[in-house]
């Protein structure tokens, strides 16, 4: 077999996300964040992609289905949050509410000076959004 080229990994850490439909998580990403994909493997005989690579926001996320007969179950995700700081953090919160997002914690100005907000996705991962104040 010959190996399949991969695009770089872009940005720091790159978040490995197991969720229950792939597929249906890069769709949401794209809609919702703005997400490029940049790489799809095959998806196996029931269905599912071991490898889907996609590019929000200048980083790297990638995600895979659950395998649990290779020691890879779906497990509720827990402990952390993925942070995107952004530009209009208004606009790109509504924008990933109305794609399917369920608010966390509403967007508001914080003690910290950043506006910020949270959300569920529909496959269970946290995202946070953040926008500094505009300096003058």
């Amino acid at each position: 077999m010959t190996p399949v080229a991969q695009p770089p990994v872009l940005g720091g850490p790159c978040p490995y996300l197991s969720v229950s439909n792939a597929a249906q998580a890069a769709d949401f990403y794209a809609k919702a964040l703005g997400a490029t994909e940049v790489m799809r493997m095959p998806p196996d005989d029931k269905g599912r992609y071991m490898h889907i690579h996609l590019v929000i926001n200048g980083g790297s996320l990638m995600l895979a289905d659950a395998f649990p007969e290779h020691g890879a179950p779906l497990e509720k995700p827990a402990a952390f949050i993925l942070h995107l700081q952004v530009d209009d953090v208004d606009a790109a919160f509504d924008k990933a509410v109305k794609a399917g997002g369920k608010v966390v914690l509403p967007v508001q100005d914080m003690f910290w000076g950043d506006r910020y907000g949270q959300f569920r996705d529909p496959f269970g991962v946290l995202w946070s959004m953040g926008m500094s104040p505009k300096k003058s």
